[in-house]
């Protein structure tokens, strides 16, 4: 839809959603056709840039707030200008009407909020106890209350029968660039030029939560109908999904100190373990996030773990050649297998727990007897070093992947070669049976997934999306879903069946190493882990035929973060972590002695999932009164006040 000389500032649908209406810096206002895109009308009133506007929820009506300092009501149906309100006494920034439709409340740079009568086009009260540009005006659903935002760093309500100002909400570190009410009206969500999202009670005025994520100011909030859901858009050039669904956030702790290579989960769900470059295996609570325990032993980086499904212990393979069996309540090596000339790159359990294969960069696979911890016999003949290795879920056949491109079956009994699988074209990083053995997937260096029969050994499905190299993969426990992670810095979601992708989380830390679902009949749950050294846990919801994916909580190296954590009835915090926790955003009062911490569940940040903005520097600040004056000396105020203000949000009226 071309036709705006300038920049288009705001836009909105009407409400029987046929027509388009758009709000710029040219000056006007534009009515367009839903369908064919056509021009319907333009409004040309308004003598300076039209800044934002809004639709009357009762009428065909559309009110648009100027830098002219007025505020200007059009009629849909007769495309005329039906009342001029005009007392703000600089430009006005914002305009929001009433759920009744029968008044505008506006914001405006001369730090002002005004409520108007739409009827008698009377300003009827003036908040004025801000020390700010107010960016952003709201009302309640019930229609009893207002909110701005302000350049002061604080969120006010208004009483919109008294004018008596309720609450200050304060908290963020920089201007707030927008509020808006929970469809409820018992939350407000805001954005700020810190780059937080927050989460205010609005009866007691406290915040609920802080979400941290994006990398600059956020700019503009919705939500969705039952506002579990909050959509923010940043000048990070990203648009980010928030569940906030439960009032508190798990925390953030440290995490290993190098790239994860794998993670596996425990048989009855419970624990998560990780290896890692730094020579260590983690073991994480799957619930709280919290790390249990570090194993340290190996003398060079852990690339492969596996839990075993009978004993409470963990065997590990490392670049030291060595494979380690570790007792999982203690977290003692119990005993160290020699025998690979070369890195071991991964290990598993047979499915009954009585032995376990290790592959290694000796071109070899090596069975042990899990219980004399004796070597019982040698795989060869793959012609580059094996990376990995799956038994399948009977225990009859061996799968194997690895650097000469091709995966091979291997019958257990005899221990010889009974297919070779052919058909990538790079280096096959992991192999996973599906939980009823008849399928099997194939992650590789040229970006693609392979699902394999087991019984006819041909390619049933060629999963294609990954740009870079699919290090792991791993089947749901319900089988009808298949994760993929990528150094691409991507998790996808597959259909076994379809072999369409479902979902894709996007913009992680750095890559993907180790993906595993959580042993779980009632939900879907996926771990996995990054090369900045991060753990994350994941819920996997389908909902109205969409697989929506929800963070639970995420460990990393060398930073504890809070992003709204509960911090009630947790023993051992001294005073300094106690305000270093509050600081960061956590919520409720500790205890004092040492237990183990209580932490609630709730997701927070979902996946980047599109760009935003076009990269513009913001570099601007509040300006006041443009139009008084001519032309060059409007654009002589606006170069001082941006060398004074430099670094505060792009103004929206730049001209």
């Amino acid at each position: 839809m071309d036709g705006h000389g300038d920049r288009v500032e705001s836009l909105l649908f009407s409400e029987d959603g046929r027509r388009i209406i758009s709000g710029s810096t040219d000056k006007t206002v534009r009515i367009w056709d839903m369908e064919t895109g056509a021009c319907q009308h333009v409004f040309t009133d308004h003598t300076g840039a039209v800044l934002h506007i809004a639709h009357s929820p009762k009428k065909d009506q559309v009110a648009s707030a100027s830098v002219d300092r007025t505020i200007r009501l059009w009629d849909l149906g007769t495309n005329s200008c039906c009342q001029i309100l005009s007392s703000h006494e600089s430009a006005v920034l914002c305009v929001a009407y009433s759920p009744s439709g029968d008044q505008i409340a506006s914001g405006c740079d001369d730090f002002l909020v005004r409520l108007w009568n739409i009827a008698t086009g009377e300003c009827s009260h003036v908040f004025g106890s801000h020390s700010g540009i107010v960016w952003s005006i709201a009302f309640s659903p019930h229609g009893d209350q207002v909110a701005s935002a302000s350049g002061d760093n604080t969120i006010r309500l208004w009483d919109v029968e008294s004018g008596n100002c309720r609450h200050i909400l304060e908290g963020h570190a920089g201007d707030v660039n927008c509020a808006v009410y929970s469809p409820k009206g018992d939350q407000i969500f805001s954005g700020g030029r810190d780059g937080t999202l927050r989460v205010w009670d609005v009866q007691s005025g406290t915040c609920r939560q802080t979400l941290t994520g994006h990398g600059n100011a956020i700019f503009c909030v919705t939500y969705s109908k039952r506002g579990d859901l909050v959509a923010t858009g940043s000048s990070d050039k990203t648009v980010r999904l928030w569940d906030v669904s439960v009032a508190g956030s798990r925390h953030i702790s440290s995490g290993h100190g190098q790239e994860v290579s794998q993670v596996k989960c425990s048989p009855n769900g419970k624990l998560i373990a990780s290896s890692s470059m730094d020579q260590t295996i983690r073991l994480w609570d799957v619930e709280t996030g919290a790390c249990l325990r570090t194993l340290s032993g190996h003398s060079n980086s852990v690339f492969g773990i596996a839990f075993s499904p009978q004993r409470n212990q963990i065997v590990s393979g490392s670049a030291d050649k060595t494979i380690r069996l570790w007792d999982v309540d203690t977290g003692a090596c119990q005993h160290i297998l020699t025998g690979h000339t070369s890195t071991v790159r991964c290990i598993e359990y047979s499915p009954n727990g009585d032995q376990v294969a290790s592959a290694s960069d000796d071109e070899t696979v090596r069975l042990w007897n899990a219980t004399t911890r004796e070597h019982c016999g040698t795989l060869n003949g793959h012609r580059g070093g094996v990376m990995n290795v799956a038994y399948s879920p009977d225990g009859s056949l061996i799968a194997t992947g690895s650097m000469d491109h091709t995966v091979r079956l291997w019958d257990v009994g005899t221990m010889t070669c009974s297919n070779i699988l052919i058909g990538q074209s790079n280096w096959i990083h992991d192999v996973v049976f599906s939980p009823v053995g008849d399928q099997l997937a194939s992650a590789s260096g040229d970006g693609t997934v392979r699902l394999w029969s087991v019984t006819s050994r041909e390619c049933r499905q060629k999963l294609t999306g990954h740009n870079d190299t699919v290090a792991s993969v791993d089947y749901s426990y319900k089988g009808g879903l298949l994760a993929s992670c990528s150094d691409d810095k991507t998790i996808r979601l597959w259909d076994v069946v379809s072999g369409q992708c479902l979902a894709v989380i996007q913009n992680l830390q750095g890559g993907v190493y180790g993906v595993a679902w959580v042993p779980s009949t009632d939900a879907n749950y996926l771990i996995n882990g990054c090369q900045d050294g991060s753990v994350v846990k994941w819920q996997v919801i389908e909902e109205e035929g969409q697989h929506l994916v929800h963070p639970c909580w995420i460990a990393t190296n060398g930073t504890l973060n809070v992003t709204g954590a509960s911090i009630q009835g947790v023993r051992g915090l001294n005073p300094s972590s106690m305000h270093l926790l509050r600081q960061r955003g956590a919520i409720g009062e500790p205890m004092s002695q040492l237990h183990e911490a209580n932490t609630i569940p709730v997701a927070s940040m979902i996946s980047q999932v599109r760009q935003l903005s076009d990269g513009m520097e913001l570099d601007s600040s509040p300006v006041t009164n443009l139009f008084d004056g001519d032309r060059q000396q409007v654009d002589q105020r606006i170069d001082h006040r941006n060398s004074k203000f430099k670094g505060r949000r792009h103004h929206p009226y730049r001209i």
